[in-house]
């Protein structure tokens, strides 16, 4: 079994920032990327950004600038530094990882339970 537990989340002025963070336990082999999705009501998920094993990191365009990914590869952690927030920020993030549990198996998305960022105006 795998489980991303996501912390870091709440309630911020526009103009803030909230450090997240995503570690991954249990049964792992290895970590082809980890990132960060978001959901606000009404919306789809949209990527946030991701680090890849390699080192390459990537974000979505409307975060671009302002948020920062970097990842602790001994304790399997991801992290997501959000700056200058808007209230358009304003959702629901998930930790996302794509990973194999053992050699030779299919890397497979595991998804963490959520977490809750509100951006006041």
């Amino acid at each position: 079994q795998v489980q991303l537990v996501e912390s870091g989340g709440g309630l911020v002025q526009a103009g803030g920032s909230l450090r997240l963070s995503c570690a991954a336990s249990g049964t792992i082999f290895s970590i082809n990327a980890m990132g960060w999705y978001r959901q606000a009501p009404g919306k789809q998920r949209e990527l946030v950004g991701g680090i890849t094993s390699g080192g390459s990191i990537y974000y979505g365009d409307s975060v671009k600038g302002r948020f920062t990914i970097s990842r602790d590869n001994a304790k399997n952690t991801v992290f997501l530094q959000m700056n200058s927030l808007k209230p358009e920020d304003t959702a629901v993030y998930y930790c996302h990882a794509d990973l194999g549990t053992s050699w030779g198996s299919m890397p497979t998305d595991y998804w963490g339970q959520g977490t809750q960022v509100t951006v006041s105006s």
